[in-house]
């Protein structure tokens, strides 16, 4: 039986992990569910942050938004720390990404080669003067669920954490993994830091049956595929 007062951890935020103060830093893709959660309500209660009382919530619905979608004001309401307010904008919010997703609804792209990703992304990484790694996020059926931006740099590199790639493929329950970054200078050829980078994410991955199945470079006119190469 789920118990809508059950407390998972109190952490303490340094600022700029905050929700709101990492969307402006960072961007929105860089948020979690929990910590979008956590700036439609705005505050938790005495025991816990907005991103905890956002990461129980989520958690008495398995961590799925479709079923936190058909949770009603009242059913919001007996989490310690939501009020009729704090319910009203979470379902407000759910409904309009149900909306905007009804309206732009389209079928899932299946990736069978590397021209598949690369047209997916080409638009991307078009005209960047700076590098932006992403990942995309496959099921079962080779079909793209999502893209993710993972880290953004100066004009030779960017820091990727592969702790934050996995973390976004478990949270999207992803059966594959597909690596994509950018060289704004044009050149195509993977540096020893890509395929150390590339070669490391491999091995994690496979340790969490997470298999990663390409890594793609792209340039503004051409890409790179590690898998086209023989390279994995």
């Amino acid at each position: 039986m789920a118990n809508y007062d059950q407390k998972i951890g109190i952490k303490l935020w340094a600022e700029e992990d905050r929700p709101r103060e990492k969307l402006l830093l960072n961007g929105r893709r860089f948020l979690t569910d929990a910590e979008l959660i956590a700036i439609l309500i705005g505050s938790g209660n005495k025991n816990e942050t907005a991103v905890d009382l956002s990461k129980r919530i989520l958690s008495y619905y398995e961590n799925n938004l479709t079923k936190l979608g058909r949770a009603s004001i009242t059913d919001l309401s007996k989490f310690k720390g939501i009020g009729e307010a704090k319910a009203i904008s979470i379902v407000a919010a759910l409904e309009l990404g149900l909306r905007r997703k009804e309206n732009v609804e389209e079928e899932l792209v299946q990736v069978t080669a590397s021209t598949d990703v690369y047209k997916y992304l080409q638009h991307t990484f078009a005209h960047l003067n700076h590098e932006e790694f992403w990942i995309l996020l496959l099921n079962s059926a080779n079909k793209i669920m999502g893209k993710h931006l993972i880290s953004k740099g100066g004009q030779a590199a960017t820091v990727v954490d592969p702790k934050i790639i996995f973390k976004v493929a478990i949270e999207n329950s992803a059966a594959y993994i597909i690596l994509a970054h950018n060289h704004p200078s044009g050149n195509l050829k993977p540096s020893e830091s890509d395929n150390k980078l590339t070669r490391n994410l491999i091995a994690a991955g496979n340790m969490l049956e997470l298999k990663i199945v390409d890594h793609l470079i792209f340039t503004d006119r051409e890409f790179f595929s590690y898998k086209d190469e023989g390279l994995m």
